[in-house]
């Protein structure tokens, strides 16, 4: 791994908080991610799961945490399985943890190879009552591809039909929303990474440079810092690509004259970053993109003092649709009338900006979290409202990560990245 472990307290604290959720009697599954296969013998670079991160900090593929604070066994209240490491699988493959490290990186005692686990499992479910099995209930999950933990569902369905089935989702979106200050201080080394790449952005983007260019230069950048790379597909979408949301070929030249919508992030120790800036090709923004820039930066400031303790989502993001109306009248790309008459289900203003303006991050981009109940202090989202003019050739979008406070406006992780225009220009300037 590129970076520095997180203290194992984090893990310990996380484990407690949602083994205090449990239900009597009953023990908790977490299975590592599979190692995808492309073709041939390609695979896809290993990505852990989340959620057995979370709880352990265990970075390596076919691990399982097993949770079960009722057991009458002291070493069956936390245990982790791993795949057993040996001198052949080093040289191949590099080294793998051992029970010594496992204890180090997680602060679980009782550390088992994998093995073991139709052994042990089948002793603890004896004991059991009931099970949590941990699905991906993301709101806009793509569950196409059988997973490690689907597969593992079918057995434990199939082999212990009578065992009372819970879900784990519930607990985790609600733990993982609220950060801890370790995180919080991970999260920002992603942002500072991510800050890097947008100053060598600045100096580097000129008439005649690519998308994909643009693209190289972040990638430099951010594994020079210790990243692993993007958080996320980055787009980089200059002129009329930027009205495309989610673009993604960057294989366009970046003509004079046009601005490029830039949305990346860097991610450090498998925290997230996500930010967008917008940045004119030629080093100045015309009269015209600095005002329709202007009018989605002052969405954005005014958007990120809606989130406080308390706003429910909902609400937010209809407040958020009244501060885009206001502007786009400015703007002259709607009307009055437009707003008499629209259909209350899609407002005249999504028409410029139709999509959310802010979602939950951390361990995921579109982190997991509980969207009908209040924001709480410690809470992390992004704040990005855009407007997209196809028959001007323009995308703007401007977004910033957030850490909810318990008085007063979200703290900024991106405070000290370039955002307003003229500080751009100069930036590209100097």
């Amino acid at each position: 791994m590129k970076y520095q472990p997180l203290d194992s307290s984090l893990y310990i604290k996380n484990r407690d908080n949602f083994m205090s959720q449990m239900s009597e009697g009953t023990l908790a599954v977490f299975n590592s991610n599979d190692i995808f296969p492309i073709s041939a013998d390609s695979s896809m670079p290993f990505q852990q799961h989340r959620d057995i991160l979370y709880l352990t900090g265990v970075d390596q593929e076919e691990s399982i945490l097993v949770l079960f604070p009722g057991a009458s066994n002291a070493k069956q209240r936390e245990v982790l399985f791993l795949k057993e490491t040996s001198e052949l699988i080093a040289i191949w493959e590099g080294e793998k943890l051992d029970k010594k490290r496992a204890l180090e990186v997680s602060g679980i005692a009782s550390v088992h190879w994998l093995q073991d686990f139709p052994t042990v499992f089948k002793q603890m479910m004896a004991e059991a009552s009931g099970i949590y099995l941990n699905k991906n209930e993301h709101l806009r999950a793509n569950t196409e591809v059988q997973t490690r933990e689907d597969r593992f569902i079918n057995n434990v369905k199939s082999d212990y039909p009578t065992h009372q089935v819970y879900k784990s989702a519930p607990i985790l979106h609600r733990l993982r929303s609220v950060k801890d200050t370790l995180e919080i201080e991970v999260m920002q080394q992603a942002c500072d990474i991510t800050k890097s790449g947008v100053n060598r952005l600045l100096e580097f983007i000129k008439p005649g440079v690519w998308e994909h260019h643009i693209e190289a230069e972040l990638a430099h950048e951010f594994l020079m810092n210790s990243s692993r790379g993007f958080a996320y597909t980055p787009i980089v979408a200059s002129g009329k690509n930027a009205c495309v949301l989610h673009y993604i070929e960057n294989n366009k030249e970046c003509f004079d004259g046009d601005v490029i919508l830039l949305d990346v992030g860097a991610e450090y120790a498998n925290y997230a970053s996500d930010l967008t800036r917008c940045i004119p090709v030629n080093g100045r923004f015309t009269p015209r993109q600095k005002e329709v820039y202007n009018a989605v930066l002052h969405v954005k400031n005014e958007s990120e003092k809606l989130l406080v303790p308390g706003t429910m989502m909902a609400a937010y993001h209809k407040q958020v649709g009244l501060l885009m109306e206001e502007q786009l009248v400015k703007l002259k790309l709607i009307s009055m009338e437009d707003i008499k008459n629209q259909n209350s289900d899609w407002p005249a203003y999504k028409k410029y900006f139709m999509h959310g303006t802010s979602h939950f991050i951390g361990l995921d981009t579109h982190d997991v979290g509980i969207w009908h109940e209040p924001i709480q202090a410690g809470m992390a989202f992004t704040c990005e409202p855009g407007i997209y003019i196809p028959e001007e050739n323009l995308g703007i979008r401007l977004e910033d990560d957030l850490i909810v406070q318990q008085s007063g406006a979200p703290f900024n992780l991106m405070a000290d990245i370039p955002l307003e225009a003229e500080e751009i220009e100069d930036k590209m300037n100097s």
